[in-house]
């Protein structure tokens, strides 16, 4: 094996594995209670603290000083998409039934390789159609007997709400790839995650206010997992395999995190597992695995942006 294809291999198995990760959220979210909205505050803020905390211990904080003025807004930016984002999935989710917002929802990887050609200047790649098709029709294929459709106003605004949550997922996962040319990971989030926080946290006030925060000490621990280790930590090693791979293959190894979240509600929840789920979970695994067969590494896309100039990601991302 090449080091080009063993390091776009390991790449994609960084993407699966905070794919995995990701999807042990909704455990850590049934230990809090809290407004949704507070709660993704509190996970931007302890993934913010932690990541900082570990750039001023290991002296690195200068990387994000000495970005330039443009680059920063770049990033900063990002940190705006984000709450966006997670703003219309949460919006999505209060306004219509779950399997719609989260079929709706995953369609970003679509326009992942839609875009990715305009966007980072990747070719298109024929070879990721059958894997795609694969990958969202096993989320199909486990959110359909749930129940998919709209019925009146509300649920349909919530539908267009969870169409636009993948789309802003999209721009912020195509954005990505191409600012961390020049930008670590952590660095990158950071700044993103520090934007968040700020954007959020004049509604969280006025939740608390309200009397919508956590009301026991149980909750802000688990937030605090939620901020340390599925987004902190997970986050370093997603971005860490998308440096190193093409942006549509990484958008499909996504499609690990809801199946990995319908199998941990099964064994830790007890929540019912049916043949569909099993069904459309091994078509999904099935798409990541057809995307690790056909990853080369000899393609100019998925050769590291270190290879070509940029510094490599310290050690936290190894």
């Amino acid at each position: 094996m090449t080091p080009s294809r063993r390091t776009a291999l390991v790449g994609l198995g960084r993407v699966a594995l905070a794919g995995v990760i990701w999807g042990t959220i909704p455990l850590v979210l049934r230990a809090a209670d809290g407004a949704s909205i507070i709660k993704v505050f509190y996970r931007v803020l302890f993934a913010e603290i932690t990541l900082l905390g570990y750039m001023v211990a290991t002296r690195r904080f200068g990387e994000i000083t000495a970005l330039s003025r443009g680059k920063l807004l770049q990033v900063s930016v990002q940190g705006v998409i984000l709450t966006l984002n997670w703003v219309l999935f949460l919006s999505a989710l209060d306004l219509t039934n779950v399997a719609t917002a989260e079929l709706l929802g995953y369609t970003g990887p679509v326009f992942v390789a839609a875009f990715a050609p305009f966007v980072t200047g990747e070719r298109f790649d024929p070879r990721i159609l059958i894997p795609l098709a694969l990958a969202l029709g096993g989320i199909v294929v486990i959110l359909v007997p749930q129940g998919i459709g709209v019925s009146g106003n509300e649920q349909a605004l919530g539908a267009m709400l969870a169409f636009l949550s993948a789309i802003t997922y999209a721009t912020l996962l195509l954005r990505s790839k191409k600012i961390l040319r020049g930008i670590s990971g952590t660095a990158l989030m950071v700044v993103e995650y520090g934007v968040a926080s700020v954007i959020l946290l004049p509604v969280v006030a006025v939740l608390y206010g309200r009397g919508q925060g956590p009301t026991s000490a149980s909750s802000y621990v688990a937030l605090a997992i939620l901020g340390v280790v599925q987004t902190a930590f997970a986050g370093v090693i997603f971005l860490g395999g998308l440096r190193a791979v093409r942006t549509d293959h990484a958008a499909i190894l996504t499609y690990t995190e809801p199946v990995a979240a319908v199998l941990f509600a099964a064994a830790f929840l007890g929540e019912k597992l049916t043949a569909w789920t099993l069904v459309g979970g091994a078509m999904v695994v099935a798409g990541g695995l057809w995307v690790a067969r056909s990853q080369t590494g000899t393609e100019r896309e998925t050769v590291p942006f270190e290879a070509a100039g940029t510094e490599p990601e310290p050690a936290d991302e190894t």
